[in-house]
């Protein structure tokens, strides 16, 4: 088989020889250092992938996936809510208002968010479907000032089924008007999401409303649409405000999607992983600088053998190309031994931790302090394949100023004495 020179003898450098062992650890040392780096690159984007699903999976809980609002009124809501949820890639559209309220319960008192909602078109526009949560909406449908808490808000207060809360908006707290309290009966608790559960509570649109009386919060009624890709929701609801036939009905709409009313949380989530990666493709690059200290060792070493090829014919890029070649080499098995046991610990992170955790008889990532009770990796394939091409660029470059101190050799002066 044919086999060019340059690669023949750049692959016949690699194998070990007696008298270059030095040579040798430090190539085994560059080739783990590539390993190590494009394994944790790998290990630490998915896990960062998956705390971000998590995240965004816990917040859509409680935040819509798209809101639609007008610029005047939306009190005849129910024909354009028909007309909405009738657009393709719209799932579903609920009624809701939300403003801040005042909760009181056995002398405790809380600030919360109060959202109101029609449990007829609620359950259409819930994020995690969840058959308790619907029974609950049927249950608050047909509860005079019935509301449900949620769960951390009603753990924090004590509160129990079949208590009473009272409520005020945060309006009539400021200009102390305390006629304006209503008195609701807590139905049950729910789910809302890391950032919900602390402080949300729901209760019926028409209570919402009456809550908040005349002020321009009661008249603030918006329809949340649930979509079917909630990365394009933005769009999606611009084309289905765009596709309502009776355009009379489309006059002063607007849409906001959940990556712009929560755009601070994932921006800053996208620039720690660009941060991370950077940092960890230093001990890449710290494998890249053996590859260096090993070619250039390399190269003294065949400084004779280089001589006589270059009196043999051998151009200069012939000569480049072999040191090329076996700087490379170590950086795609490096590479490519990084890529599979990164990809393998990624897709069963969750049980090694575990394990370990058994062993040590010790939590890495108590609930109560980080949210989520356990790491959970997400793989995707395009991080793999960027973080091996980033590798290989680097260990190319590596190779680059060794290979060219071996063209500027003269066979002559190496050739003198021997």
């Amino acid at each position: 088989m044919f086999k060019p020179v340059s690669l023949f003898i750049g692959l016949r450098y690699i194998r070990t020889r007696k008298k270059s062992q030095i040579i040798s650890f430090v190539s085994v040392v560059s080739t783990l250092g590539i390993t190590i780096g494009v394994l944790a690159l790998i290990v630490v984007t998915s896990v960062i992938n998956g705390s971000t699903s998590t995240m965004r999976d816990e917040t859509l809980k409680a935040v819509p996936h798209a809101s639609v609002f007008s610029s005047q009124s939306l009190d005849a809501w129910e024909p354009v809510r028909q007309a909405l949820a009738a657009q393709p890639r719209v799932i579903g559209a609920a009624p809701y208002v939300e403003g801040e309220s005042w909760l009181r319960y056995d002398g405790a008192a809380e600030f919360v968010q109060l959202r109101g909602v029609d449990s007829r078109f609620e359950s259409e526009v819930l994020q995690v479907e969840s058959p308790g949560f619907t029974s609950l909406l049927e249950t608050l449908g047909n509860t005079e000032n019935g509301i449900i808490l949620g769960i951390r808000l009603a753990n924090r207060l004590g509160i129990y089924l079949d208590d009473e809360v009272t409520l005020m908006s945060l309006n009539s707290l400021i200009n102390r008007e305390l006629d304006d309290v209503m008195r609701f009966k807590v139905i049950g608790v729910a789910d809302f999401g890391f950032y919900g559960n602390d402080n949300t509570v729901m209760i019926d649109l028409a209570a919402a409303r009456g809550l908040f009386g005349d002020r321009a919060a009661a008249q603030d009624v918006r329809l949340r649409l649930r979509v079917d890709d909630v990365f394009n929701a933005g769009p999606i609801a611009s084309r289905a405000i765009e596709g309502m036939e009776d355009q009379s009905l489309s006059q002063g709409l607007s849409s906001t999607s959940w990556s712009e009313t929560q755009a601070s949380l994932f921006d800053a989530l996208r620039l720690e992983k660009a941060m991370t990666g950077f940092m960890l493709l230093m001990i890449v690059v710290i494998g890249a600088v053996n590859i260096v200290s090993t070619l250039v060792m390399v190269v003294a070493d065949k400084s004779a053998d280089i001589a006589i090829l270059r009196t043999m014919g051998a151009s200069r890029a012939t000569i480049m190309s072999i040191f090329v070649t076996q700087g490379t080499t170590v950086g795609v098995f490096g590479t490519a031994l990084g890529a599979l046991s990164g990809v393998l610990l990624a897709q069963n992170l969750t049980a090694v931790t575990a394990w370990i955790e058994t062993v040590l008889n010790a939590t890495f990532s108590p609930e109560d302090v980080y949210m989520i009770s356990y790491l959970r990796a997400e793989l995707r394939p395009e991080d793999v394949m960027l973080t091996c091409v980033s590798a290989l660029i680097v260990s190319f470059l590596a190779t680059l100023y060794p290979a060219y101190r071996a063209t500027r050799i003269q066979p002559a002066e190496v050739l003198r004495y021997e």
